[in-house]
């Protein structure tokens, strides 16, 4: 079955990571992975190399997770493994070996006996990862129901590509999608791929029975405008191309998709083009 893994140090915000993560899996029913890595002893400063050896701490605190968790998760497991290298290689290397439906982590964050952790690491486990990643900030309150998730529509190719996975989890929660085409330019033969796109989305929703609603903006910067309208309805969840806007200053995660993870103030889904995951593609 299908894993979802949690990158964790027991800071606040993954903690908050994981009980997101506990009610994805209650309504799509898998399995939880918390992973935990060690810094290589090369990367530990004086104080660390003296402090004794993190991974007794570390085991209590997962035990006592999972001790306190384990009975919301009816039907499926929880449990915890413990790796040594670089955080963000090492949560995706995992997420690799278990053909992982999806990994979510906390944007940033500082545990109480190491600070490495959330932050750089963050958007280089999303540039990396095999499968979809949702980032969440310190402060969100993720016991909301998943009810409203923005779906932003813009004139690249693979704009259309989230919204398989996206539509999955909408089902699974049922939950709308705001399928929110935005318009950066006035050329009207960019304006018309922009429909084009969305039109295509709203076919596919309306064939899988997802539910949904149509919306539009003018905007200059995608990743404010998604934002200012996720704020304006709600939502729970924005669904982004992590190759959105890509410039050739940053391969891996295009200009606005790295805006939208580090300022949005609720729960970001991250998508690889050309997605290849456990629930198929579209488009």
């Amino acid at each position: 079955m299908s894993k979802i893994i949690v990158a964790i140090d027991f800071s606040e915000c993954s903690i908050n990571a994981f009980r997101h993560a506990l009610s994805v899996a209650q309504h799509c029913s898998n399995d939880i992975l918390l992973v935990w890595v060690e810094k290589p002893s090369s990367e530990k400063d004086k104080f660390e190399k003296n402090a004794g050896d993190p991974k007794i701490e570390v085991k209590k605190q997962f035990e006592a997770l999972i001790s306190k968790y384990q009975p919301e998760l009816k039907g499926n497991t929880i449990s915890y493994k413990i790796r040594k290298g670089k955080v963000y290689k090492e949560i995706t290397q995992e997420a690799k070996e278990n053909n992982a439906m999806l990994v979510i982590a906390g944007t940033h964050g500082a545990s109480g006996f190491e600070e490495f952790w959330i932050g750089s690491n963050a958007n280089k486990i999303i540039s990396a990862s095999p499968c979809p990643v949702i980032t969440i900030s310190a402060g969100i309150n993720i016991m909301r129901p998943l009810k409203k998730i923005v779906l932003p529509i813009d004139k690249t190719l693979e704009t259309r590509q989230k919204a398989t996975f996206t539509g999955y989890l909408a089902k699974k929660h049922n939950a709308e999608v705001h399928i929110l085409s935005l318009y950066t330019s006035h050329i009207k033969a960019i304006r018309r791929d922009v429909n084009i796109y969305a039109g295509q989305v709203e076919l596919y929703y309306q064939q899988e029975r997802v539910k949904y609603l149509m919306a539009g903006m003018e905007c200059s910067n995608i990743s404010d405008a998604m934002i200012e309208y996720a704020k304006r309805i709600d939502a729970n969840l924005i669904s982004i191309m992590t190759e959105q806007e890509s410039t050739t200053s940053n391969l891996w995660m295009g200009t606005y998709a790295h805006q939208t993870v580090n300022h949005s103030p609720v729960p970001v889904l991250s998508i690889h083009s050309k997605e290849t995951y456990a629930v198929g593609a579209a488009f």
